[in-house]
C-alpha cells in the first residue's frame, strides 16, 4: 500500500502568507485588476503552493487519489469538545506516532450554539485551532459536522432549545428545524471553508450528517444537508457513514458511502453491500469501534487488542481506509453524555474512555502499541518518536470542611419562575428565552394532604416533604406515596436531566424536567416555583465565603460542600475517589469534572493538571444524598484497565 505523503513537510511552507494584511491585499488587487486588464496568463497567478491542489481527495475507482497519488486514510477520531485544550497537542503526536495519517472529529452544535444566534467558538470548542494544530503535526483532517452527530452526547449534538417548539421534528426539512440548521451552518461554515484542501488547508472530506440511513424519516432531509455545505462553500469529497441497520437506506447519488461496523463478519456483508449499489468506489469503515462507552449501572466494556489487531489488519487486507472509532475517547466534562432509551433507559457515564487505542487521560494501550507495530510496518517511513506520557500523581485524601444546604442556598439564587403548572427545562423562561439545557430543576408547590403522587419526570426526580427525601420518580417508578401530613406542606421535587437520547428514533421527545400535570390523588398540582440549577460557572459566584458555614453532624441533603486542594508543586493529572460518596457532581477552580455515581462502573473522575493551579484551588461536591469522610486521589483509574495490559 503506498500512502500519499502527509501534509507536516508542505505545511509549513503553505502556511506562509496565507493571512495578508490589508494593505497586501489592496495591492494585490490593484495588480490582479490591472492583469485581467491585460488578459495574462490566469495560471501564473495562482500561488504555486495552491497550484497543486487543484482535485483533492477524490474517489478513483477502488482506490483514494489525492492529486495524483493513490491515498489512503489511515485515521484516527478524537473530539476537541472532550479533551482540554493544552492536552490537545499531546494527543495527535501520539497519533501521529501511531502511523496514522488523518483525525476525524465532530463538531457538536449544542455545545457551539448554547443559545439561539449565540455562538461559542472559544477555549475547549476552538474548532479552528483544533484543525490547524493537526494541520502543523502532519495530519490531514476529515469532518463531521453533522447537524445531528450522535457521538453518545446530549440529544446526538443538537441544541435542546429547539425543543422549545412543540411540534419539532428533529432531523427532517420541518421548518423550525432547517431555519435553526441554515443559521448555524452559515456560521460554522465560514470558519471551515477556509480549512479546506484547495483553500490550503488541511480538511480533505466532509461529512453529510451522520447515521441518516438508521434514522429515516424525510427522504428530502439528506440532499437537503447536502446542499446547505455545497451552498456554503464545501468543495472538498462529501461522504455518508452508516451502520448494519442504516447502510441500506443511506447511500445517496454524489455522496461516497462509508461503513460502521466492529466485527469481521460484518465487514464482508458491507462491503459486498457497497460493491452492490455504489459499484467500484473506494471502501472506508468510517467506524471501527475499537471498544464502547459504557452506562452508568452497566458493565464495563472492553474489547481484547489482539481483537482489534486482527480486525484492522482484515479490513485494510479487504483494500479498505479505516478510522479507529475512537483512537482517544477523553471525557463527557459537565452534563454533556448522551442516553441510550430502547427498552429501559440507560444514560452515559462521564468518562469517554471507550476502551479506546489511548485511554482517558492519554496514556497507551496494548492496542495502541500493536497498531503502530502494524502501521509501522506498512508506512514505509520511520514512525516519529512517542511522546512520553504525562506524569500522574496521587495527592493526599482532601477533607471538605464547609458545607451549604440546597434549601439554604435557593436564597442566593435568582428569582424563581412562578407558573400556574410545571414547565419542562427547555421551555423554562430563563437564559434569554433559550430555556435550559442542563443540571438540574428544583419544582416546589404547597400540599394540604397525603395520598400518591404520580406523574411524568424525567430523568430522575427526587422527591422532598419540605426537607426530608420521600424517595425517587424515575421512568420505572411513576408513583410514590405522599405519607400522612398536619397543614399546608411544601412539596419539592428535584429533577435531573441524566443525558437526553443520542441515538435512535425517539429524539424528538427529550425535554427533560416534568413532563406536563404532576398529581396527587389524580387531581393535578399547581401554583409551582421553579428553580434552574444549571451549575454553570456564574451559578456558584452567587455562594461568597460568608454564605458557607462548617459541615454540622448531620448534614441535611443536597447539599453543596466545599473544600481547598492545595498544590505546593507543578500540577499533575490525577483520578479521584469519592468512596463514601452517592451521587452528584465535582467542581474544580469552576470547571464541571461531570457525575458521580456509586452504581458505577466509573468509579474515579478524571481531574486534568491543565485546569488546577499551583497554590489554592476550589473543590466543590454537589451531592444528593450521602457524603463520605474524604476525597481521595489515585494515579489510576478505578475499573479503567492498566494501560499496558488488557
Amino acid at each position: 500500500m503506498l500512502a500519499a505523503v502527509p501534509p507536516s513537510s508542505a505545511m509549513s511552507k503553505w502556511s506562509v502568507g496565507r493571512k495578508p494584511s490589508r494593505t497586501l491585499g489592496l495591492l494585490l488587487l490593484v495588480i490582479l485588476s490591472y492583469l485581467v486588464l491585460r488578459r495574462l496568463d490566469w495560471y501564473n497567478l495562482v500561488p504555486a503552493w495552491l497550484r497543486h491542489r487543484q482535485s483533492g481527495l477524490q474517489a478513483n475507482g477502488q482506490h483514494f487519489m489525492l492529486e495524483d497519488s493513490t491515498f489512503w486514510i489511515f485515521g484516527g477520531s478524537v473530539h476537541y469538545f472532550r479533551v482540554p485544550k493544552e492536552y490537545w497537542r499531546d494527543r495527535l503526536l501520539k497519533m501521529k506516532a501511531c502511523g496514522l495519517n488523518t483525525l476525524t472529529t465532530y463538531v457538536p452544535w449544542n455545545l457551539h450554539e448554547p443559545e439561539r444566534g449565540k455562538f461559542d467558538f472559544s477555549g475547549n470548542l476552538d474548532l479552528e485551532a483544533f484543525v490547524l494544530m493537526a494541520e502543523e503535526i502532519g495530519l490531514w483532517v476529515i469532518l463531521r459536522p453533522g447537524p445531528y452527530i450522535c457521538s453518545e452526547i446530549d440529544l446526538g449534538g443538537l441544541p435542546s432549545w429547539l425543543l422549545q417548539d412543540s411540534g419539532m421534528r428533529l432531523r427532517t426539512t420541518y421548518k423550525g428545524f432547517t431555519e435553526a440548521v441554515d443559521l448555524y451552518f452559515d456560521h460554522l461554515m465560514s470558519r471551515v471553508v477556509p480549512l479546506q484542501y484547495k483553500h490550503g488547508g488541511p480538511i480533505i472530506a466532509v461529512q453529510v450528517e451522520n447515521e441518516y440511513g438508521s434514522y429515516n424519516r424525510d427522504p428530502a432531509y439528506m440532499p437537503y444537508i447536502k446542499k446547505a455545505l455545497e451552498d456554503r462553500g464545501i468543495v472538498e469529497l462529501l461522504l455518508t457513514s452508516d451502520n448494519k441497520d442504516g447502510l441500506q437506506k443511506g447511500v445517496m447519488d454524489g455522496v461516497l458511502a462509508t461503513i460502521n461496523l466492529q466485527s469481521q463478519h460484518e465487514l464482508q456483508l458491507l462491503t459486498n453491500f457497497l460493491l452492490s449499489v455504489q459499484r467500484v468506489q473506494p471502501k472506508m469503515v468510517m467506524e471501527y469501534w475499537t471498544g464502547w462507552f459504557d452506562s452508568w449501572g452497566g458493565p464495563h466494556n472492553i474489547l481484547d487488542s489482539s481483537e482489534v489487531l486482527k480486525t484492522v489488519s482484515a479490513i485494510l487486507d479487504a483494500g479498505s481506509s479505516i478510522n479507529l472509532y475512537m483512537f482517544h475517547g477523553g471525557t463527557n466534562f459537565g452534563f454533556i453524555n448522551g442516553a441510550m432509551h430502547f427498552h429501559d433507559y440507560k444514560s452515559d457515564v462521564t468518562s469517554y474512555d471507550y476502551d479506546a487505542v489511548l485511554t482517558e487521560a492519554g496514556d497507551y494501550t496494548a492496542k495502541y502499541f500493536k497498531l503502530r507495530s502494524f502501521f509501522g510496518s506498512i508506512s514505509g517511513v520511520p514512525l516519529p518518536p512517542q511522546p512520553d506520557l504525562l506524569p500522574k500523581i496521587a495527592y493526599e485524601p482532601l477533607s471538605l470542611n464547609f458545607y451549604l444546604s440546597l434549601w439554604d442556598a435557593l436564597q442566593y439564587m435568582e428569582e424563581p419562575v412562578n407558573s400556574e403548572k410545571p414547565v419542562n427545562m427547555e421551555n423554562l423562561p430563563i437564559n434569554n428565552g433559550n430555556g435550559q439545557s442542563f443540571g438540574y430543576t428544583l419544582y416546589e408547590t404547597t400540599i394540604a394532604s397525603s395520598g400518591v403522587l404520580s406523574g411524568l419526570v424525567r430523568d430522575r426526580g427526587q422527591v422532598f416533604v419540605n426537607t426530608v427525601s420521600i424517595g425517587f420518580l424515575d421512568y420505572e417508578k411513576k408513583k410514590i406515596v405522599i405519607p400522612l401530613i398536619q397543614g399546608y406542606t411544601r412539596l419539592r421535587i428535584l429533577v435531573e436531566n441524566r443525558g437526553r437520547v443520542n441515538y435512535g428514533d425517539n429524539i424528538d421527545d427529550q425535554r427533560k424536567g416534568l413532563i406536563g400535570n404532576i398529581y396527587l390523588n389524580d387531581s393535578p398540582l399547581k401554583k409551582f416555583r421553579i428553580y434552574s440549577l444549571d451549575m454553570k460557572k456564574s451559578f456558584f459566584q452567587r455562594f461568597s465565603v460568608d454564605k458557607w458555614s462548617p459541615i454540622p453532624a448531620v448534614p441535611t441533603f443536597p447539599a453543596f460542600f466545599l473544600g481547598v486542594l492545595s498544590i505546593s508543586l507543578s500540577p499533575f493529572d490525577t483520578f479521584m475517589k469519592l468512596e463514601g460518596w452517592e451521587k452528584g457532581v465535582v467542581f474544580i477552580n469552576g470547571q464541571n469534572l461531570g457525575r458521580y455515581w456509586n452504581i458505577g462502573p466509573q468509579e474515579t473522575l478524571y481531574l486534568p493538571g491543565a485546569w488546577l493551579d499551583q497554590g489554592i484551588n476550589q473543590v466543590i461536591v454537589f451531592e444528593e444524598k450521602m457524603a463520605g469522610p474524604v476525597i481521595q486521589f489515585t494515579e489510576t483509574p478505578h475499573l479503567g484497565r492498566n494501560q499496558y495490559l488488557d
